[in-house]
């Protein structure tokens, strides 16, 4: 790989031009008008920008190269570390932002990744399993012998290796490879599929490559994934250096902790001695439950669950409104403190889980996702900071919710890890969290917080968060939420306009119903939640908070008839599309389950084309939907037809 440096500082492009030449051809460049000199006269697979150089910085020669049509991948390195600088870095055209001063090994691992961006954007050539797919010649070859196939065939298999997760219909397939005024039939179609087939035998591949999911079109069966030249992994960080990690950063962040922690004993002894005003004891009760608040989340972060603990007994005997404490409360805090002191003289507890998760290597192929924490606990938030770098993350936060609404509304998380307390003000997070929501309603938020009321779990579950996280949890849990909640925006296709997202909650008192109902709604981005005891089932949908309720008629407890109509009751989720999935197939049933408030009935056994179909016409009710999957289902027959 070739790549343009450009760095006016001589001892830093020193150092980058001998980490970089190791694996890649390294020209450099001082200053902006040279850098778009050689982009224009030599082709480069990447270019690290210095954003101040001499002549023309670094935003306003992002800007020329993309107003010429320049798309090689930019990575911009700046000292600024406002996240306006970082808009405007972005917005000139830039791919990646960096700030000095930098890791190493992150900024090497964030080269890879854009180098491999840009190589798999445009390839000329592709490898998928045993298939090799030239472009430029519109030519698939099996092994080593080219398949023979007409300029149709050839499209229709390019699409489908080239997308080995997606199902076409015919009437895709149509729109993507023929002119509007030479539409074919779509029988017409299935004799281009069969053609395929044939050919793909006679080359001595599987003549079930191509999948026929009936009622819906055609896929790709499962192959290997795309292959490439490889480039050089990320080294693994192994489980004794994440322990040294850990070790280190509680180091670095002890004494602040110990100077918390002395504040609240010179607090309790000012109490014992009497000394303090009316006024003072006012305001040093407020700085100690700010303290006890923000240790509560920051030492279970580190290793100190028990001290954790000890610090939220802290914080309750502080919610009294009263300004002056008792006797027995002030001696109470006192031993709590005491035993606060005696908890951070031990080491901190590191976990096989913490380790494992520190010690898990990141996926090399994933850009890294932009979280921001909304936490006015500084010493929790420089923590997670400091380990997001090592996870691929790139981690911002905010001590208030106004300056999270800033950040919002110039860079767009990904996640969203919010608490819903303040110390130093009376903000609400859920508040900031309802309006949030308007704005983005499919904004991935995570609720972290020490506060720990059933009506805050069901408010936040209203507004849609994915989780809710009680402070104190470890780090490595915290992220793995994080991660979790990444994986499941990505399979529900909030960033993909092939997959089709929601939620789905299915009651049925037969675990085999339970078992296959996800299996067949799963590969299409669905997240099933099975439920078996019904009395769960209203905690169950405030923590779920599905797009759609699948309900058996008859259940021990209460009845689906029932519980159709608790919802259909409830203000907030009394517009939630709701189906019957049930053995009973008499009128009196059926009109029961309509009167109820039901808006589809399927009969048992279950036909999975029948019940996918209306899943997702529910899911996605929108006219062109609808007849997409109508036009699917009056194709079944001739799917049948094929593979028989």
């Amino acid at each position: 790989m070739k790549i343009l440096l450009v760095e006016d500082d001589q001892a830093t492009r020193a150092m980058l031009e001998s980490s970089l030449s190791v694996y890649h051809v390294v020209e450099t460049a001082a200053d902006g008008q040279s850098t778009i000199d050689l982009v224009e006269q030599f082709d480069y697979d990447l270019v690290l920008l210095d954003v101040d150089i001499p002549e023309v910085d670094g935003i306003s020669v992002c800007k020329r190269l993309r107003a010429r049509g320049c798309q090689v991948p930019i990575l911009l390195l700046t000292a600024k570390d406002r996240a306006t600088d970082r808009v405007m870095g972005l917005d000139a055209g830039a791919d990646d932002y960096m700030i000095k001063p930098f890791n190493t090994s992150e900024l090497l691992a964030r080269i890879r990744a854009l180098l491999r961006r840009g190589r798999t954007t445009v390839p000329s050539t592709v490898t998928q399993g045993e298939f090799q797919i030239d472009s430029a010649i519109s030519e698939i070859r099996h092994g080593q012998q080219v398949l023979r196939l007409t300029p149709k065939e050839y499209g229709i298999l390019e699409l489908l290796l080239l997308n080995p997760q997606r199902i076409f219909s015919r009437a895709a397939l149509i729109d993507r490879l023929w002119e509007l005024d030479e539409s074919p039939t779509e029988s017409a179609i299935s004799s281009h599929v069969k053609a395929i087939r044939q050919k793909l035998k006679a080359a001595g591949a599987s003549q079930d490559l191509i999948e026929t999911i009936y009622g819906f079109g055609y896929r790709l069966r499962s192959l290997k994934t795309l292959t490439s030249t490889p480039l050089e992994a990320a080294p693994k960080v192994a489980t004794e250096t994440a322990t040294v990690l850990m070790l280190e950063l509680w180091e670095r962040f002890k004494d602040s902790f110990e100077e918390q922690i002395d504040g609240l004993d010179q607090w309790v002894a000012a109490l014992e001695n009497g000394s303090l005003t009316d006024d003072l004891q006012h305001t040093a009760k407020h700085t100690a439950k700010q303290t006890a608040h923000k240790l509560v989340g920051s030492l279970g972060v580190y290793g100190f669950p028990h001290g954790s603990t000890i610090a939220r007994q802290i914080e309750d005997l502080l919610r009294s409104p009263e300004i002056q404490l008792q006797s027995p409360e002030i001696s109470q805090i006192a031993q709590l403190v005491t035993a606060l002191k005696q908890e951070l003289q031990r080491k901190p507890e590191l976990t096989q889980t913490t380790q494992d998760a520190i010690a898990q290597p990141t996926d090399p192929t994933m850009p890294f996702p932009f979280v921001l924490v909304v936490d006015d606990d500084q010493i929790l938030t420089d923590r997670l900071k400091a380990e997001a770098t090592a996870r691929s993350l790139q981690l911002e936060a905010a001590a208030n919710l106004t300056q999270a609404q800033r950040i919002v509304e110039s860079t767009i998380p990904d996640v969203i890890l919010l608490d819903l307390t303040f110390a130093k003000s009376s903000e609400d997070g859920l508040t900031w969290l309802e309006a949030l929501k308007q704005q983005h309603p499919q904004l991935p938020v995570l609720v972290f917080t020490a506060r720990d009321y059933l009506s805050d779990r069901v408010a936040a579950a209203r507004l849609g968060i994915q989780a809710f996280l009680q402070k104190p949890i470890a780090s490595a849990q915290i992220f793995q939420a994080i991660q979790t909640t990444l994986q499941q925006t990505k399979a529900q296709g909030l960033r993909s306009q092939s997959a089709i997202a929601g939620k789905v909650l299915i009651v049925d008192d037969d675990p085999v119903i339970l078992h296959r109902v996800p299996l067949m709604l799963s590969p299409w981005g669905l997240q099933v939640t099975p439920l078996l005891e019904t009395q769960r089932f209203w905690e169950t949908l405030t923590d779920v908070v599905p797009d759609l309720i699948i309900l058996d008629v008859e259940m021990p407890g209460l009845s689906g008839i029932e519980l159709c109509q608790v919802v259909r009751n409830d203000p907030h989720w009394g517009d939630l599309p709701i189906l019957f999935l049930t053995a009973y197939q008499d009128e009196k049933t059926i009109v029961q389950a309509f009167a109820a408030g039901g808006d589809d009935y399927i009969r048992k056994p279950i036909l999975e084309p029948e019940l996918i179909a209306r899943v997702l016409n529910r899911l996605q009710p929108a006219q062109k939907h609808r007849q997409q999957f109508t036009a699917a289902f009056i194709d079944q027959t001739h799917d049948v037809e094929e593979m028989a």
